[in-house]
């Protein structure tokens, strides 16, 4: 394997050991986003074929929800979301192809759209005693997300979802970005201050656009994803209501979903615009030197809170239920989170050095906070 400059971060250089694992989500993620293998090399063949197979994803498979019934679900910050549970099966390289009930659920996403474009998701609003048809920008981000990623891109519903998502592109009070879109018939919003703008719904459009040719992403998406960018920054004066930037912000919690460090580095590493480009950006508001410390200091944190000293991810946070994954139980490395993490940080290995030099223990805190950051825990 050819040496990378991330991997000397880590202490270890944890790359034979995904191969060897016996985790085939971790050897195809390792194979693919790792060592850039096509999908037609034979150990990628082997490693899709054996996720297929294995017993664990076959049961989660079996298990995805049916898309016009309400779930009973608290929010959209649930690992039984639906379109959760696809970019969690997206991640470990199941293809829609791979069982019809993908397909199925897909069909499904695709028959409810409102009049505006925006996909909708049937559940329970806060204060309304049945389940409706809604369409937060939380909704139809994460359902044009899965749809892109499971080859739907070329349907006209979802191209029209794509231009919708364009469209509510807004001038929020930390610039442009997705605020917080009411929702039409009832009103109904989430918490937070009216005209900011949302984390969680940036940090999807960002990563659903990403998917894309750049001649089919909006002209302002450096801009957007400047302001995603921008709340790392500004995290000792500012905090988005819900939406913190401290230990638990940088300890993932797996699997991981929701506005985390993960999230962040996983979605704005896909612009790699935002620190190779000009030394000053006014449309960026921020010169290309803070933009580096910033995804640089995020990335310092997500090897000191996540990684151990061997370059092995042991998960310290893990939603219940997942307890027969690798990354559902915290005694031991997970082959999985540590691929996956990895996938991130080889992103940034342009920014090897800058990271190298970051000093978590000396980073401040988030509004709120003691002034100094929490350290990692032992």
């Amino acid at each position: 394997m050819k040496s990378e400059r991330w991997t000397a971060l880590l202490g270890a250089d944890p790359r034979a050991w995904l191969l060897e694992s016996e985790e085939p989500a971790a050897r195809w993620i390792a194979l693919t986003h790792l060592l850039d293998r096509p999908g037609d090399d034979p150990d990628v063949v082997e490693a899709h074929d054996a996720v297929v197979g294995d017993d664990e994803v076959r049961c989660y498979v079996g298990a995805l929800p049916t898309w016009d019934v309400d779930s009973g679900l608290s929010g959209h910050n649930s690992p039984g979301f639906a379109p959760n549970q696809l970019n969690l099966l997206a991640d470990m390289g199941i293809g829609a192809s791979d069982d019809p009930r993908i397909e199925e659920l897909l069909d499904a996403m695709l028959e409810h759209q409102d009049a505006e474009g925006r996909f909708q998701s049937f559940g329970r609003l806060r204060r309304l005693p049945e389940p409706i048809w809604s369409s937060l920008l939380c909704d139809t981000h994460a359902i044009t997300e899965v749809l892109v990623r499971f080859g739907r891109t070329d349907d006209a519903r979802v191209i029209r979802s794509l231009e919708r998502m364009a469209a509510d592109i807004s001038q929020t009070s930390q610039g442009m970005a997705w605020p917080c879109v009411p929702h039409a018939p009832t009103g109904f919003r989430g918490p937070g201050r009216k005209n900011d703008f949302c984390p969680q719904v940036t940090l999807e459009g960002l990563r659903a656009l990403a998917r894309l040719p750049d001649s089919r992403r909006p002209s302002n998406i450096l801009e957007v994803a400047g302001v995603a960018l921008r709340a790392w920054r500004v995290r000792g004066d500012e905090k988005p209501y819900m939406f913190g930037h401290g230990r638990q912000f940088k300890t993932v919690k797996w699997p991981t979903f929701w506005y985390d460090i993960y999230e962040a580095l996983d979605t704005l590493g896909r612009y790699p615009e935002l620190w190779l480009g000009e030394e000053s950006d006014s449309a960026l508001g921020q010169d290309v030197s803070d933009r580096r410390r910033a995804l640089a200091e995020l990335a310092a944190c997500l090897i000191a809170y996540n990684f151990g000293t061997d370059g092995t991810v042991t998960p310290l946070s893990c939603y219940r239920g997942f307890e027969a994954f690798s990354f559902g139980q915290k005694k031991q490395p997970s082959a999985f989170a540590t691929a996956h993490l990895c996938a991130v940080l080889r992103r940034l290995d342009g920014l090897a050095e800058d990271i190298g030099a970051v000093d978590v223990t000396r980073l401040g805190s988030s509004k709120g906070g003691t002034g100094t950051a929490v350290p990692p825990r032992a």
